[in-house]
């Protein structure tokens, strides 16, 4: 499917109104086979970046990803660096359970730290009712980001999906095995499906927030779908997301929707097709070739070279990521990692990345 150009005129206060189908990310999103394919990385702003770390000095995380000359200025160094054809959102997807009133903390060599939904009276303490004036700076960054972004570059808004959102929100933090949540799942289902129904509402809000702030293509990252059974995955992961992108798709049809459920295996199938996503980002263990082959072509592929290569560096990210591209080539696919880029990885290997993936 190739995009075609819209009579459509926007008006002058529509933040879309540089959208262009000449870009290429878009196209990609769209459905269109380019050669050689569209490049971002997940986690392409971040640690191995010196200018990130200067920056990073300067506040703590949750300032940074809500000071919006902050977030605008480290959106924008990988695509200055690179000149990527994504540029997504310097932000986080546990910014969402702060803005419904939990609790957050980012702990160096912990990581986020929130005080755990478990019961009905913690449900009853968020608020979705304040999420929108929460998020404002995050809305206010892409306002910015959009004028500021060379114009071949798509800006790209996320969130977390709700499932994951909801293991950090009743863990508490990170975990290994996510007990709480599945205990609960369990134990509590009506309890843990008002909390889904909560951030699936949310996300959607919030979302639509970043849209209409001039987010030209949209993520959600279900980094933890895959400790899922089938029917839970279903239940927990796939219906949601498809009441998001429906959603989406209602108030803003030409907004694609890349999903990424982490860790899916045999899943992720399913999940492309019932979800109806655009996109479908395919983790690290994924074989791009065989997926092709179980997906629609409809669904544009994004990935997944590993991140360990990437971070190794040398003759082998080379062959590795032209393996992974052209084995893609004639499909809708958008080169990508198949997890975030690494704390530490050199700069110079993105780099060669970079060129090699668009040496053709």
């Amino acid at each position: 499917m190739t995009v075609q150009n819209s009579s459509r005129q926007p008006a002058p206060h529509d933040p879309h109104t540089r959208m262009s189908a000449s870009k290429p990310l878009l196209r990609a999103l769209n459905g269109e086979a380019l050669w050689p394919p569209p490049l971002w990385l997940m986690r392409q702003a971040g640690r191995y970046l010196p200018e990130f770390r200067e920056m990073r000095a300067r506040a703590d995380f949750l300032t940074r990803c809500l000071a919006p000359d902050m977030a605008v200025e480290l959106t924008l160094q990988p695509i200055r660096r690179y000149g990527m054809d994504g540029a997504i959102l310097f932000s986080d997807i546990l910014i969402l359970p702060w803005a419904l009133g939990q609790s957050l903390e980012f702990i160096e060599g912990r990581g986020p730290v929130l005080e755990p939904v478990r019961s009905e009276a913690d449900l009853e303490r968020l608020d979705e009712s304040r999420v929108m004036e929460a998020v404002a700076p995050v809305r206010e960054a892409l306002r910015r980001l959009r004028y500021e972004l060379p114009e071949a570059t798509t800006l790209l808004g996320f969130a977390g999906s709700p499932f994951t959102v909801s293991c950090y929100m009743v863990e508490g933090g990170g975990s290994r095995d996510f007990a709480q949540t599945r205990r609960m799942m369990l134990q509590a289902p009506e309890l843990y499906g008002r909390l889904i129904n909560m951030l699936t509402r949310a996300t959607i809000e919030m979302l639509r927030g970043q849209i209409e702030a001039g987010a030209e293509a949209v993520m959600l990252f279900d980094s933890w779908s895959g400790i899922l059974p089938p029917e839970a995955f279903r239940r927990y992961v796939i219906a949601p997301t498809h009441q998001i992108r429906e959603a989406l798709k209602h108030s803003h049809p030409h907004i694609p929707v890349i999903g990424f459920p982490r860790l899916s295996g045999v899943m992720a199938p399913e999940y492309a097709s019932r979800t109806k996503v655009n996109a479908l980002a395919l983790d690290t263990v994924s074989e791009p070739a065989t997926m092709a082959s179980m997906v629609p072509d409809t669904v544009t592929l994004q990935g997944n070279l590993d991140p360990m290569v990437l971070f190794n560096g040398g003759p082998e990210l080379v062959r590795q990521a032209r393996r992974i591209r052209d084995s893609l080539r004639g499909r809708a696919h958008v080169f990508n990692l198949g997890h975030g880029v690494m704390q530490h990885t050199p700069p110079e290997n993105v780099a060669l990345l970079v060129e090699t993936v668009r040496d053709v």
